[in-house]
């Protein structure tokens, strides 16, 4: 019987544990999409507990609790104290068995804290004392732990309305790990929503542009857009449900605007229509400057209202849905191939049904401007664990190139998510040793040694263009 989580956990083979000991686990991180806050780096923020280090705004950690009976309290509630909630969490762990949170969990006790000791009732206050102790040395910050793990990139998600600042004072503090804003206009493109004319004004305000029409905004958006790779932005993300192919006017998508900032009730054909429209732009936008472009699609979200009015968005009442988008897709990527405007793209599915589909949708769009140029993207929320990043690697790697894979992201709000591109780093070199061993690949240690330490670093260093 093997050793819980021992070093060569997720290894099976002499070729998977070789690849991963003496490649993999070398290579730095670039987590080139996160959910830092990033004063939290600004000001190298100290954490008073393991519970703000580990459970705040972890909407993972919540959905268990809720499914294991626990109070709403003890997950987002001010009145319960930090010990509270972590013993609540404690309580839970047992009950996570087969969980991708139990591997995550104690893979984060172990390369952070040096614990290996399982969480239950019977650790958990020894493991919440120990952790708080070493949580006061220096080396345990924000910034120590960025440090801790190798990292040497990080690009968090940002709004075209923010002003950046913590982004600049952390350039102009020496920081030695870049820290990158990415351009997330979600809510100019969300038209839908009840607070949409007040999100306007505030976009008008920072960009000194007086937004009376659908152009006037794009003007806005293009000041912030450049004001943003001022600051070093090179990728560019959007949220999305599914892609849309309704046709529209550019005198069309004037009124829709115009609809929406008097308040006005549009159709779903016209928000439809409108976002179309909206993401045609901003592919012609990061196409100009020379960016990345990501798309996350798939989600729905807030679906309990009850608890959306209480908590608001990101605490964890969303789900997978089911979109036939795929011609949609194809048909948006090949308008702005047309143009020549199809820079290079991401594409993320929250559904692994789907995983195909992205797979061969973007061989139709590689050209000779950059290898890889299309990216099928790592499994993202719901499938970044053991049996979704199998699936998405596995599809990319009968329908595409494996070895030009960008490779793994933390898409997380938490300093210690970083062993989740360990988790991948040794899912990855497990599927290749098992192939060696197997015979379905020749034992030829030079490329196999490239293509791991490409995919965990190199590939991702060439492609953002960050240096």
């Amino acid at each position: 019987m093997k050793q819980f989580m021992n070093e060569d956990f997720l290894l099976e083979t002499p070729t998977s544990r070789e690849l991963y000991h003496n490649h993999a686990a070398k290579m730095p991180i670039i987590d080139y999409h996160c959910h830092l806050v990033p004063e939290m780096v600004a000001n190298d923020h100290k954490f008073k507990s393991i519970t703000e280090l580990w459970l705040g705004g972890d909407h993972y950690k919540w959905r268990a609790m809720r499914t294991n009976g626990v109070e709403e309290k003890y997950c987002t509630g001010e009145e319960t104290s930090d010990w509270e909630k972590f013993e609540k969490w404690a309580e839970t762990m047992p009950y996570t068995f087969c969980n991708p949170l139990y591997h995550w969990s104690h893979l984060e006790l172990k390369t952070a804290f040096g614990i290996t000791k399982q969480l239950s009732p019977k650790t958990a206050r020894e493991i919440y004392d120990e952790c708080n102790e070493k949580l006061q040395q220096p080396e345990f910050t924000a910034r120590g732990l960025m440090r801790h793990y190798h990292v040497e990139c990080v690009c968090t998600t940002d709004d075209p309305i923010d002003d950046l600042r913590y982004h600049k004072e952390t350039r102009e503090s020496g920081f030695e790990i870049k820290m990158i804003p990415a351009w997330r206009p979600d809510k100019a493109m969300n038209i839908e929503k009840a607070d949409y004319p007040e999100y306007i004004a505030k976009l008008a305000e920072v960009s000194n542009v007086e937004i009376n029409h659908f152009s006037d905004m794009v003007d806005a958006l293009k000041k912030r857009h450049d004001f943003f790779s001022e600051n070093g932005c090179r990728l560019s993300d959007h949220g999305v449900e599914e892609f849309y192919d309704d046709s529209y006017t550019d005198s069309q998508i004037e009124i829709i605007f115009e609809k929406a900032l008097r308040g006005q009730q549009l159709s779903v054909s016209e928000v439809r229509q409108y976002k179309h429209a909206f993401l045609r732009v901003c592919g012609e936008m990061d196409a100009e400057a020379d960016w990345t472009q990501q798309y996350h699609y798939g989600a729905i979200r807030d679906n309990n209202t009850l608890m959306f009015n209480r908590l608001g968005p990101d605490t964890g009442f969303d789900s997978i849905g089911e979109f036939n988008t795929a011609r949609a897709l194809g048909h948006f990527l090949d308008e702005l191939n047309k143009e020549g405007k199809l820079t290079r793209t991401i594409l993320y599915c929250l559904n692994p049904g789907a995983n195909e589909m992205l797979a061969t949708m973007i061989g139709n769009f590689q050209d000779s401007t950059c290898p890889g140029k299309m990216q099928f993207g790592s499994g993202w929320w719901f499938n970044d664990q053991l049996d979704g990043m199998t699936r998405q690697l596995k599809s990319l790697s009968v329908l595409g190139l494996l070895s030009r894979f960008v490779g793994m992201l933390t898409d997380s709000r938490s300093f210690l998510s970083y062993p989740r591109h360990e988790y991948f780093r040794r899912l990855l070199c497990n599927l290749l040793g098992n192939d060696v061993e197997n015979g379905l690949l020749p034992n030829d240690q030079e490329t196999l040694a490239r293509m791991v330490e490409d995919i965990s670093y190199n590939n991702a260093r060439r492609y953002f263009k960050f240096y």
